[in-house]
């Protein structure tokens, strides 16, 4: 029986320690849109820091207006239309 209430608290830790980086990892949601080359798309990303966020939804928003490597680069340097988060 020892051994069963051992693996149980081992069980239950692990699941809080999964609920607990699972909902307080994101801390700042931004919505970006971005228009490149006459395209324009829009992306929700959510992340630990604002600016991470915003970059992340940038790239995310460039990848589908671009073609490309080097188009993807140059969309994740254009300034976005919008940018929307929540903290």
């Amino acid at each position: 029986m020892p051994g069963t209430a051992a693996r149980i608290a081992i069980a239950l830790l692990f699941v809080g320690a999964l609920l607990y980086a699972t909902f307080g990892m994101g801390v700042a949601e931004c919505e970006v849109c971005v228009e490149f080359r006459g395209r324009s798309a829009c992306a929700s990303v959510t992340a630990q820091a604002r600016e991470e966020a915003i970059q992340q939804a940038v790239s995310t928003a460039c990848a589908g207006i671009s073609a490309g490597v080097t188009d993807s680069m140059e969309c994740s340097r254009t300034f976005p239309e919008s940018v929307l988060c929540s903290e």
